[in-house]
């Protein structure tokens, strides 16, 4: 392991004891129920941000800062605020939809978990997949001093198949619906939380897919 290894493994270990000292896990759970999208933003803003520097250094061997990094830093907070209130509009949602019995299986937790992590991941799950990936381009762009950047540029720049086959069919049904799954049957506090943590399970799954698409 390289320094890097090391300092990276840091950053985690403080996330990992806040949870798992009860002062400090309590402190946290109260501020997350009081504060949703500030936590939100901060959550994603950090973990996600980890997880993409992890797919890099296992992609190519190093951690390699990206330009703009603060920027899409904020775009991952942004997109956490968004996931605060999807995963209360989904999950309420569907418990309203069970009860009117337009859904089956009123009051099993693990149903109302199920039925609203798959809605929710083939519906908000690809635009925020498309909307991460469309907002990166675009920081690109300006890093390369891009002029007059359209939107029909960053189209044209998507890799509409590696979106569409990897990550809305492959990632949305066979890891994010049985991982949100697991998400929503946590406390409301932490679900946004794990949800970041496995932000990083995804840098990993992606770098591996790189990899194997070198090798191809």
């Amino acid at each position: 392991m390289k320094k890097d290894d090391f300092l990276w493994l840091a950053a985690l270990s403080v996330w990992v004891f806040i949870l798992v000292i009860p002062f400090s896990r309590e402190m946290f759970m109260e501020f997350s129920g009081s504060h949703p999208y500030i936590s939100g933003f901060i959550k994603f803003g950090i973990l996600a941000s980890m997880g993409d520097l992890l797919g890099t250094r296992l992609a190519k061997g190093k951690y390699i800062i990206p330009k703009g990094v603060i920027a899409r830093a904020a775009v991952w907070g942004f997109i956490g605020m968004m996931v605060s209130l999807v995963f209360t509009v989904v999950m309420e949602g569907v418990g309203t939809a069970q009860k009117i019995n337009m859904l089956p299986l009123e009051g099993t937790k693990l149903a109302q978990a199920f039925f609203g992590s798959t809605f929710m991941n083939l519906t908000f799950g690809p635009m925020m997949m498309a909307f991460h990936r469309f907002t990166d381009l675009y920081i690109d762009a300006i890093y390369e001093k891009k002029k007059n950047i359209k939107l029909s540029f960053l189209v044209d720049k998507v890799d509409w198949h590696a979106l569409v086959e990897f990550s809305w069919v492959k990632m949305c049904t066979l890891f994010w619906i049985p991982a949100h799954t697991f998400v929503f049957m946590l406390p409301k506090e932490l679900r946004v939380l794990v949800s970041a943590f496995l932000s990083i399970a995804l840098g990993l799954l992606l770098a591996i897919a790189r990899k194997e698409k070198k090798g191809a």
